[in-house]
């Protein structure tokens, strides 16, 4: 039996990284990834080939909207094979150089699953067994079907089927209000479905704030998106025709009908089949591993990282996790444990919903004094003209120096324009920091002046 000093399972973000970092660290090192493509969820069935479609369907969306701006354009809308056929090239570019990376040479690629024999030996599916003195988890999430009636039997689509369409659906049911399901139900509406959403929660995007998420509603109702939010899902039926969602909202029993139905109702972490129990590994009742600040499972030796631990399921914290897992189990000095308060979030919607440091809830919840401000986007130039009306910017602050916390951006390329707190959040700047630094006019970005110096009037 050959061993490791580090055997990661699992060959997307968190892991590949991993193994990258233990690599370069001079350990013994090796990956096993079962998957039928290398790659990982961001680049084969999240991130980048969602970002791609979301990207050409905003494109659309400005075309079609070419008449308020004083353009003829007689006629715009979606060729869905050449979109597809766009974005199979570009995710194909982004999973040769993984898969090159993976094969580089600097650690064994194993193609097999893998399950836990004991605390430092898996047996892979390819009838080898391999031992490590150190081992991370790295094997993501996926779709989750709650016990919903009917849904189980029904035949649903994914994310993963969404992003694969090659064709225009008539109409789609979409379930669910998170960031999956508001992206790409906002995409099937602009390519030339016609949608109706359904959330359980009283608003969409329920992690972030209630004025935050009702924007976002709004923009997506203004589109023509049937969204109906505060939802108890009765039963879910299917015959040749389509698929019929019978709900309750606001006390009436209500039903739509779609060609098809998309089910984004969340994802669970994928570690069922790893038969944690026998290496000492405890979980939560949903499947997700229980780390402390190291990124250490209940079996110290044993890491996990990115989805399948969370607590937030987003590409650069896995990488964060899977760097620091390799670097604490080769005993490198001096490493720190990862910055919650510089937590970084975005929802690429139109408006787009960003989100860094410490939201206002979490302020108030610990009862933490501070400062806050916002200006709408309805009222700068820069959006103005680009007809980029709805959202705005929230900056929060601590009251006696004015240092930065957090900020919320709805609007516009919010996901550009959070980092402008990014490298001054880590720095722990004041508002007058940034109050200092020059901002060029006319652009969005100087939107951001207008809280900060409502702040530093406040401070004063």
């Amino acid at each position: 039996m050959k061993s490791y000093d580090f055997l990661v399972i699992g060959g997307g973000s968190a892991g590949f990284n991993a193994a990258r970092v233990a690599a370069d660290l001079g350990r013994s090192v090796a990956v096993v990834d079962g998957a039928r493509a290398l790659g990982g969820l961001c680049i084969l069935r999240g991130c980048m080939p969602s970002k791609t479609l979301l990207y050409m369907a905003e494109v659309l969306h400005l075309a079609q909207k070419g008449k308020t701006f004083g353009l003829k354009i007689p006629s715009a809308r979606a060729d869905m094979r050449a979109i597809h056929a766009r974005k199979k090239k570009i995710i194909r570019d982004f999973a040769r150089y993984r898969l090159r990376a993976l094969k580089s040479g600097k650690f064994d690629l194993l193609r097999a699953q893998a399950r836990f024999i004991d605390p430092h030996t898996v047996a892979l599916s390819n009838g080898r067994t391999i031992g490590a003195k150190h081992i991370l988890i790295g094997t993501g999430s996926k779709v989750s079907v709650p016990p919903v009636p009917g849904l189980a039997a029904a035949k649903f689509w994914t994310s993963d089927d969404v992003l694969d369409l090659d064709f225009i659906p008539p109409s789609v049911i979409v379930l669910g209000g998170g960031i999956v399901a508001c992206e790409l139900a906002q995409f099937l509406h602009r390519i030339g479905s016609r949608v109706t959403l359904v959330q359980r929660s009283p608003n969409i995007l329920r992690d972030h704030s209630e004025e935050a998420s009702t924007i976002v509603q709004s923009a997506f109702v203004d589109e023509g998106i049937e969204l109906f939010a505060g939802t108890q899902l009765q039963h879910i039926a299917q015959d040749q025709r389509g698929t019929t969602v019978t709900f309750v909202h606001d006390g009436k029993t209500l039903t739509r009908r779609g060609a098809h139905l998309f089910n984004a109702l969340g994802r669970e972490p994928n570690t069922a089949s790893l038969n944690l129990a026998a290496a000492g590994v405890k979980a939560r009742a949903n499947g997700q591993i229980l780390t402390n600040r190291w990124q250490q499972t209940t079996a110290p030796h044993i890491y996990a990282a990115g989805d399948c631990s969370g607590p937030a399921e987003i590409v650069h914290i896995a990488i964060q996790q899977g760097e620091l897992a390799a670097r604490h189990a080769a005993r490198v000095k001096q490493i720190k444990p990862i910055d919650w308060s510089l937590l970084l979030n975005v929802v690429f919607t139109d408006p787009q919903l960003a989100t860094i440091g410490r939201l206002e809830r979490e302020l108030d919840d610990t009862g933490t004094p501070f400062l806050v401000a916002s200006y709408p986007f309805n009222d700068h130039g820069k959006s103005i003209l680009m007809e980029a009306n709805y959202g705005y910017v929230k900056v929060l602050a601590e009251p006696k120096r004015g240092r930065i916390l957090g900020a919320e951006i709805v609007g516009k390329d919010a996901g550009e324009l959070i980092h402008a707190f990014s490298g001054p959040l880590a720095m722990r700047a004041t508002v007058f920091d940034l109050l200092r630094a020059p901002w060029y006019h006319p652009t969005l970005a100087e939107i951001i002046t207008y809280p900060l110096e409502e702040i530093a009037k406040k401070v004063r």
